[in-house]
């Protein structure tokens, strides 16, 4: 028998805003998310790569591209 509720997925959220939502882990993310939540050009409907370009329109180190690489892992496996 199959569950019909397996294909009711809810939408995921956008990369952008979940970036934003982390907060207190510990980790790299706080950083980024603190980042993102203060700029309010941050692209919060964005996918990955909106916020990579938005990152090299700020002229971001290569620290916090490699955390955003990481960081749309984590996000896929939501």
């Amino acid at each position: 028998m199959i569950d019909q509720h397996d294909d009711e997925q809810e939408p995921k959220m956008p990369f952008g805003k979940w970036i934003t939502t982390q907060r207190d882990r510990g980790d790299w993310v706080d950083g980024i998310a603190d980042a993102a939540r203060a700029d309010r050009t941050f692209p919060k409907n964005g996918d990955p790569e909106a916020v990579r370009k938005h990152l090299r329109s700020q002229q971001a180190d290569g620290d916090a591209f490699a955390a955003i690489d990481d960081a749309e892992s984590e996000w896929m496996s939501l």
